[in-house]
């Protein structure tokens, strides 16, 4: 049994790495439509949903199988129940995709904003978070995924500079408002993606050392 049950530990993973590469590319096609106002990719972005949808599915269910017919204990019960979480925020991941997608084919078939608005830094701190918080995962580092959840902080910041910004220009302008709404609902989105990269960071930790970090702040610092 114990052979049957490391493939399938195996077989898991791979399913899971699976569905995180296609929802960080998803991600990362979602936000060049966004910047680049990229009709076809933002379409590409929400057509293609239900193939994470669909993974999303057998991972679980394979999580399910596992359990029911190993019945894994500590490490490797450890393991199954991170995936059966990860799994869930890797997802949502995809869907915050579309979102962003869907927002990318509203404005650009609309007119530019006459006034710029400087998203590179949640891009890029959100767009890192997710990477790394995969690799944490795939590489089972603790210390890594505690490093990611350190960033949370600079999104959330990034963010409430940005709805500032956006406030700014709509009160200068009501023409600009339903554009302005929609930059502004990607910035959230993205924020979101940052912190379902926390909350697979936390899962990490408990995958990897067995301890529930979830609303223990100080405990980031204390291992740093």
């Amino acid at each position: 049994m114990a052979k049957h049950l490391q493939n399938g530990l195996e077989l898991l993973k791979k399913e899971l790495l699976q569905i995180a590469s296609m929802a960080e590319s998803a991600t990362e096609k979602a936000l060049v439509a966004l910047t680049e106002r990229d009709v076809e990719l933002a379409q590409a972005v929400i057509d293609k949903d239900y193939f994470i949808n669909d993974a999303e599915v057998r991972v679980e269910e394979e999580c399910l199988k596992i359990m029911a017919l190993y019945q894994p204990v500590a490490a490797d019960l450890r393991f199954v129940v991170t995936v059966l979480k990860v799994n869930n925020d890797i997802e949502r991941v995809g869907d915050l995709a579309v979102n962003i997608a869907e927002r990318a084919l509203y404005l650009s078939q609309h007119e530019v904003l006459p006034v710029s608005i400087d998203f590179s830094e949640i891009i890029a701190d959100a767009k890192f978070m997710l990477s790394r918080s995969l690799d944490a995962l795939t590489k089972r580092d603790a210390q890594l995924a505690r490093e990611v959840i350190l960033m949370d902080d600079r999104v959330d910041d990034a963010n409430f500079k940005l709805y500032k910004d956006i406030r700014r220009i709509m009160s200068q302008d009501q023409a600009t408002i339903k554009r302005a709404l929609h930059w502004l609902s990607s910035a959230r989105h993205l924020e979101r993606i940052a912190d379902l990269a926390t909350n697979i960071c936390e899962d990490v930790v408990y995958m990897v050392e067995g301890e529930v970090i979830r609303h223990q702040p100080a405990i980031y610092m204390d291992e740093n």
